[in-house]
């Protein structure tokens, strides 16, 4: 006896490919729907080879369901996502709502999995912010061994990671730099994103991060451990999906280069591929598609006593939101609901 999962917000990108790695993933559903807005009633999407029709999301009873992808945003998922949890429907959530909710677990599964047992204190549990998620997993394992100290990120973040606005954005302004009577001037982003970067993702707080820098520390010190500490600068960049981040890391004591690399290497979900030679990295553009963190130019940071640089690149739609949440879902199976 399998699952009954609804994805909501199933015509977004992110809603999307939630569908897509549930059928890729042979999750163990006897029955899937896809959830809509009333402006996308009708919509079809694919389900592995089936085709789904949305229904429409306000009219929906979550009675009988098990488990809810959300993927709508914090406004609507404010809305939603209480009525699923009261019905029994357990919420998986791609949102920023809950993740900071001391009863709601914010969950990695190749990280912290147990996190999904305290699930029945709301019903919900959280799933994080697309950079943290990717940079958490390749932390994890280095934490294990060495003891994290201190993390300095900066992230080169692609314009996926503010949907579909985002990349209709810096298309229709990258062809409009070869047509000068077709200007396109920034909407969804603060500055012109085609042959450009901005640092500058989600709004600007007193201390002069933004909420995404926030998130990353937020979220790391919630998902792993307390104690680390953590700076971040997150940059949008001119690419359509994939995230990249180069991570400075220091740890509590020494640890070789040489015995990273074979760390990561043996670590779940991540890929190693790191050559000292053209081409021996991996960038955005080799990741679509891909469920794995792919690490690169791992070295030994001299400037410190026990330091490590290295270069992590993820699909930002996968790993970074719905694969996240799918893995959630199987790790939620095995633990808590333990059927299908």
């Amino acid at each position: 006896m399998g699952y009954r999962v609804a994805v909501v917000g199933a015509t977004g990108n992110v809603g999307r490919e939630m569908l897509n790695i549930l059928a890729e993933r042979q999750f163990p559903a006897d029955e899937v729907v896809a959830l809509a807005s009333r402006r996308s009633l009708g919509s079809e999407v694919s389900y592995g080879d089936k085709t789904l029709t949305t229904k429409d999301l306000d009219a929906f009873d979550f009675t009988g369901w098990d488990i809810a992808l959300f993927a709508i945003g914090s406004d609507a998922t404010k809305i939603y996502a209480p009525k699923a949890a009261k019905a029994g429907c357990i919420v998986i959530d791609n949102s920023s709502l809950y993740r900071y909710d001391a009863d709601v677990p914010l969950v990695v599964p190749e990280v912290n999995p147990e996190a999904v047992e305290m699930v029945h204190k709301k019903n919900i549990i959280a799933n994080p912010n697309c950079s943290t998620a990717q940079m958490v997993v390749a932390l994890k394992p280095l934490h294990d061994r060495a003891r994290i100290k201190r993390v300095v990120v900066s992230t080169y973040q692609s314009v996926s990671g503010a949907g579909k606005e985002g990349i209709d954005e810096l298309w229709d302004q990258t062809k409009s730099i070869y047509n000068p009577t077709d200007d396109k001037p920034a909407k969804k982003f603060t500055k012109q994103i085609a042959f450009n970067v901005i640092p500058h993702i989600d709004v600007f707080m007193d201390s002069g991060d933004t909420k995404e820098e926030w998130k990353m520390v937020a979220e790391t010190k919630k998902i792993m451990d307390s104690s680390i500490k953590v700076t971040a600068t997150c940059v949008r960049v001119p690419v359509f999906v994939g995230h990249s981040e180069a991570i400075n890391i220091e740890f509590e004591e020494f640890l070789d280069e040489d015995e990273a690399r074979d760390i990561l290497r043996e670590a779940p979900g991540l890929m190693v591929i790191d050559k000292r030679q053209d081409g021996g990295y991996v960038t955005p553009i080799e990741c679509v598609g891909d469920f794995a963190t792919f690490i690169s130019r791992i070295r030994q940071d001299t400037t410190v006593e026990n330091g490590i640089n290295l270069w992590c690149v993820s699909d930002n739609l996968r790993k970074g939101a719905a694969l996240n949440a799918v893995q959630i879902a199987e790790t939620l199976g095995q633990r808590v609901l333990k059927k299908g």
